[in-house]
């Protein structure tokens, strides 16, 4: 899997020398990071806007708008393992945030006390 700058999840299948590509999903955001979940069911789009999108290959539908945290200072998010039920998220002044991948309910924040960054 792929994204490129305009938002758009690309499949490229590889077999040998050949290649075939297939155009998953726009959701005409920046992606800025792609996380698998720990089954490998469900994919996480992620944008810096603060967007979480979820895509399930094996569903071939479009990305579903999981949460939007509406924040400029959003930096990253993931799975909460185990299982695929809970996503965890991150901002630059350190709130830590856990979300249901359900239905993008807000369940519970802790502040760190200090600046993030991402490396």
């Amino acid at each position: 899997y792929f994204s490129a700058q305009e938002g758009i999840l690309i499949f490229y299948h590889i077999k040998e020398l050949q290649y075939e590509m297939k155009i998953c999903a726009d959701i005409s955001q920046p992606i800025s990071s792609l996380i698998f979940s720990p089954d490998y069911t469900s994919l996480l789009l992620v944008t810096d806007q603060g967007t979480v999108y979820s895509y399930k290959p094996a569903h071939s539908g479009e990305a579903v708008k999981l949460l939007d945290t509406s924040s400029s200072c959003f930096l990253a998010a993931d799975f909460l393992t185990p299982g695929n039920n809970y996503c965890v998220s991150v901002t630059i002044s350190g709130e830590v945030q856990v979300w249901s991948l359900e239905d993008g309910t807000f369940l519970s924040k802790l502040n760190l006390g200090i600046e993030v960054h991402v490396t």
